[in-house]
């Protein structure tokens, strides 16, 4: 897929609910949350940015497994939990 930058409206749309749904997933699966909070959780971290906001989608630069894992383990957590360093394959198995 083209840079984030070169996305049209309906890849970036598309790319930030699969975000979205990662994110949410993590936080259920090993932050403990109900299906509603991280559905909010996850829209407060993918925030829709206008097309015209500058930095739009830099949020993609690392795998919404990485940002959740931070939300729940804190800074560095792959030092602290080696065994989340990398995604699990029920994580792969949600493309």
């Amino acid at each position: 897929m083209a840079d984030w930058a070169d996305w049209s409206e309906d890849e970036y749309v598309q790319y930030l609910h699969d975000e979205r749904r990662r994110f949410a997933w993590v936080m259920q699966r090993y932050g403990g949350l109900s299906a509603t909070q991280a559905e909010t959780a996850a829209v407060q971290h993918y925030p829709f940015e206008a097309s015209d906001a500058p930095y739009r989608g830099l949020v993609f630069h690392d795998e919404a497994w990485h940002w959740a894992m931070l939300k729940i383990y804190g800074e560095r957590y792959w030092i602290q939990h080696p065994e989340l360093a990398e995604t699990r394959a029920e994580y792969r198995a949600l493309d």
